[in-house]
């Protein structure tokens, strides 16, 4: 579960031997739903959500774990198990409480930084996209849109459900190259609430007694 973990939220996608670039296809009616939701989102304040995460093997998933979600602008923070992973628009922040470690990074070309609506950006340049029809996810009717890389990034696909009525991510599916599957359901939303002025802030002094890394 960590090293699942470890892949799909808080470290880089492993680029494979890239062959020869194709033309990348997007099919209109994916790319309008998609960027209705991008342009949703981007008109809120600051959006939350509770989520599940779950993980298993060949498309079969056998364990998930809760998580919550603060965004707002680029900014974020993430809580799910044991880790934290904070972005304050510099620099990323990955805290594991169960081995008392901090690292700090940069995000750069390499990497993968998190957030349950990611894709919704970098499809426009990594992705081939599809409109796949209509599907019932966990009682909402969805629209099912289907990513697949461009070139090798350790992704064989990724399946997109979403709520086009209220413009809003219901669930992904991320199925690795190597079998394995991350899937995200996002459960409850809120929207343009008052936070903490430090939600996204690292605060070091609450992490006097951990081994910091910074890349």
């Amino acid at each position: 579960m960590k090293n699942i973990i470890s892949k799909v939220i808080l470290g880089s996608l492993v680029v494979g031997t890239v062959g020869f670039a194709q033309a990348q296809k997007i099919d209109a009616k994916a790319k309008k739903i998609l960027d209705d939701i991008t342009a949703n989102y981007n008109a809120k304040k600051n959006t939350y959500f509770k989520f599940s995460f779950g993980s298993g093997m060949k498309g079969q998933v056998t364990k998930t774990e809760p998580g919550i979600y603060y965004s707002a602008g680029d900014k974020y923070k993430l809580k799910i198990m044991d880790t934290e992973q904070i972005f304050d628009g510099n620099k990323i922040y990955n805290i594991n409480a169960e081995d008392m470690e901090v690292t700090i990074a940069k995000p750069n070309g390499s990497s993968s930084m998190f957030s349950p609506i990611n894709y919704l950006t970098s499809y426009r340049k990594d992705y081939n996209v599809t409109y796949n029809g209509k599907k019932t996810v966990n009682g909402v009717s969805t629209d099912f849109i289907k990513l697949t890389p461009v070139k090798a990034n350790g992704l064989k696909y990724v399946y997109l459900f979403v709520d086009s009525a209220k413009k809003q991510m219901v669930k992904l599916e991320q199925h690795g190259t190597n079998q394995d599957v991350a899937v995200i359901a996002i459960k409850e939303y809120k929207e343009n609430q008052d936070l903490d002025p430090n939600m996204f802030v690292f605060d070091k002094n609450k992490y006097k007694n951990y081994i910091v890394t910074e890349l």
